[in-house]
């Protein structure tokens, strides 16, 4: 397995505290870079908004998380602002875990439109 692919599984144990989903899950990190030869690896990634509070905290720990990987040797952590997160850019795990808590994740269709229509329901 690559470097970027174990970093990222690592970064699946890293929650944003006030959405009890992991980062990874939320869709949060964009792009894992990493230098194979060096070790050396830039994350780019989101928050949930630009105010967030504890946005040093969640850096802290995604360069804790990727730096526990054997073979990464130094970490760089970027907030990014664009494109800015919404929760359509969850996986389907974590999309299933924010409508399990009243989050409403729209439908997109193929051009990347919403469905005005909301979530389809089996009833």
């Amino acid at each position: 397995m690559a470097l970027s692919e174990d970093i990222r599984d690592a970064l699946s144990e890293v929650y944003d505290p006030e959405i009890p989903v992991n980062i990874v899950d939320l869709g949060l990190v964009y792009t894992i870079e990493v230098e194979e030869d060096t070790g050396s690896a830039h994350i780019e990634m989101t928050l949930t908004s630009m105010g967030c509070p504890i946005a040093d905290s969640i850096k802290r720990n995604v360069t804790v998380a990727a730096e526990s990987v054997e073979g990464v040797s130094d970490v760089a952590v970027e907030l990014v602002w664009e494109p800015p997160w919404g929760p359509e850019k969850a996986t389907e795990s974590g999309k299933a875990k924010l409508e399990s808590m009243g989050i409403r994740v729209p439908n997109y269709d193929d051009e990347g439109e919403a469905d005005p229509a909301g979530p389809e329901t089996p009833f």
